[in-house]
């Protein structure tokens, strides 16, 4: 299984491309592993921009695909149930986990429906920069979970 990490916004600022980078790297150890930044789209109609952005996802996406869209209305979830969950959709056999860090102004309603599974980090609200961090570390957490190495204390 391939874990995709996509993220619509800016790219990485300096102080944060380090250790995502680092992070993925780790999780690249347990499943395949890669980042998609998607440019925010250009209009000053926040409606559009999630539209546009949403067509944008979904054409990368592959029917058989499991997306996780974050977002603070999500479930909250530990980091071992979150361990869990990439352990289904691996045995599953699903080609590929992807996981959305959606725009500034959120998400459409079509990204919406067709996530599998949405999940709340937090009920605060975090600068995408920071939730890339976030993300990459917490799914190297569940992937060392799994294999039960030191990396997590429970």
């Amino acid at each position: 299984m391939k874990i995709i990490l996509v993220s619509i916004g800016k790219q990485q600022d300096a102080s944060t491309k380090e250790a995502v980078q680092d992070f993925t790297q780790r999780i690249s150890r347990y499943f395949p592993c890669e980042w998609k930044l998607l440019p925010p789209a250009k209009s000053t109609d926040p409606v559009q921009i999630k539209k546009t952005e949403a067509q944008q996802v979904l054409q990368g996406l592959q029917a058989e695909d499991y997306l996780v869209l974050l977002d603070e209305r999500g479930k909250n979830i530990s980091s071992p149930e979150l361990a869990q969950l990439i352990q289904d959709r691996a045995n599953e056999s699903r080609k590929q986990l992807v996981f959305l860090i959606g725009g500034a102004y959120g998400v459409d309603t079509a990204l919406q429906q067709r996530a599998n599974f949405t999940w709340s980090l937090s009920r605060l609200v975090f600068p995408h920069q920071l939730v890339r961090l976030i993300l990459a570390e917490q799914v190297y957490r569940a992937c060392s979970i799994l294999r039960n190495e030191k990396y997590h204390h429970s």
